[in-house]
Parts: structure tokens; sequence; C-alpha cells
């Protein structure tokens, strides 16, 4: 049996366990995928003593991205361009930290790729983003409250034309061909739009729609909900963590319908 967790704080909404759990069912793997409540402060302790205990590997969401990297062996190129992991898998020859975030939104952002993208938040998602748009030549700009992540920003989109805006531009970038939301539930819910012509991409799925994706919604684009980024980096992690080859396509479509089940979607 493979034993595995998703940590971090809060957790206790995290559809992991259930996506992970019927992924390993669908490949015929013996496995345990459970969650644990984990903040900064307990990382070491709970880090170490999943290490020794013969776990497969972590599956890491906020706020455990960034200060997880200072404890793995090894760290992904990529994850390393943009200072935040999401995955550790534990090796015979120690651990690595890879950010199936990064691949997920590669996957997912081709259809965008040349051209004019912008990004709600600074955060650890906001540069897997921009990894992930890395050597695209696309149109890059980032809408923060602050100036204090800049440097990290322009390290993980290193070749992209980057731009930063204040927030309250946000009508202003109504005319991208897709605008990125990498903030915390609640942080858009004061942003009102009358038109647009852009899709829109929600990293939450939980609460699910948020108000932002509403309008949008109700403004005929097209949206791409957490849900999706959320499967579509699990399935990342399902091959790193089985060692197994599988039909993508197929284990995708089946966790979009368990996870839209567990949401009411």
């Amino acid at each position: 049996m493979i034993k595995m967790k998703v940590a971090g704080s809060p957790i206790g909404h995290s559809l992991s366990p259930l996506l992970h759990s019927h992924g390993y069912q669908m490949l015929n793997i013996e496995a345990q995928f459970t969650s644990q409540e984990v903040n900064e402060s307990g990382f070491a302790d709970f880090y170490f003593a999943e290490r020794d205990s013969g776990s497969r590997g972590l599956a890491l969401t906020m706020p455990l991205k960034e200060i997880s990297i200072g404890f793995v062996d090894r760290v992904d190129p990529l994850a390393k361009q943009i200072s935040s992991i999401n995955t550790i898998i534990f090796e015979s020859t120690g651990s690595i930290g890879v950010s199936t975030d990064l691949l997920a939104f590669k996957n997912l952002l081709q259809p965008y790729f040349g051209g004019r993208v912008a990004i709600l938040g600074a955060g650890g998602t906001a540069r897997a983003a921009l990894g992930a748009l890395r050597g695209t030549n696309t149109q890059v700009s980032i809408l923060t409250r602050s100036m204090n992540r800049h440097d990290q920003l322009h390290a993980a989109g290193t070749d992209l034309d980057l731009e930063f805006l204040d927030w309250h531009t946000f009508p202003q970038v109504q005319d991208r061909d897709l605008i990125i939301s990498t903030t915390p539930a609640g942080a858009t819910d004061g942003l009102s739009i009358i038109s647009s012509k852009a899709d829109f991409f929600e990293v939450i799925y939980h609460p699910w729609p948020t108000e932002l994706a509403k309008r949008y919604q109700n403004l005929g684009r097209q949206v791409i909900g957490g849900l999706t980024l959320l499967v579509e980096q699990a399935i990342f992690q399902i091959q790193y963590f089985s060692g197994v080859k599988f039909d993508v396509e197929d284990m995708r479509k089946e966790l979009i319908n368990v996870g839209r089940g567990a949401i009411g979607r």
C-alpha cells in the first residue's frame, strides 16, 4: 500500500483525498490518501514525521507551498524558478519538490499563449501561472495591492513582457484575452464589470461559483473553474506517486465528474 497526505490550513474542504482515492481505485492500486491540518509553524515536525513513516508523498496547499522548499533534498528546476512547490515525492535517494500547479497551468493556458493575460494576485499560484507562460511570448499584466512581491514575480516570468498595475485598475484590463484570479476566497467579491472581452480563470473551487465568476458567466464569457485546475494538477501528482502510465483523458473526465458531484455542480 502507498500512503500519502494533503496538508495545509485550512484543509477541511479539500477534495484531494476524494480525487486521489478515486484515481488509485481506477488504477487498481492499493492506496491511502488522507488530509491533515498543518500550518507553517507545524510543518517541520510534520515533514520529518511523514518522511520517516514510509510515506510516498505529500500534496501541499496554502500556506505551505513556499516554506516547504527549504526542507526537500532536491527541487525541480521549474519549481525553483517560481519559489513554490505543491508536491513532495519521497524516494530512496531523498525527497523531491515539484509544482504540479505549474504543469497544470501549462496544459490549461495553451489556448492563450502569445496573447494578453491579466493575473489578479501575487502569491505562489500567480507565480505558477507565470512559470507556465514563460517562453510563450505572452503579454502579462499583474494586478496587486502592494509591491512587496514584484521581484519574485519577475523571477518567475523572466522572459515575459510584464507590467504591474494597481488593483483598482481592474476595469481597464477587460480587453485582455484571459483574466486569472489567484486570490483567496472573497478577495475579488468587490470587483465589478459592466462588459468584458476576456475569458476568466478562477483558481478557487470552494465556494463555487465565486461572485466574480458569476459576473463573467452572466456576460457569456468562458469561465474556467478551480476544479479544472485541481484535477489537472492532481493527475500529475497521481503519475508521480503511482509511477504508472495511464490514460490521462479518461482519468481527467472521471475525476472532473467525481469533483462536480462533491461540490454539487
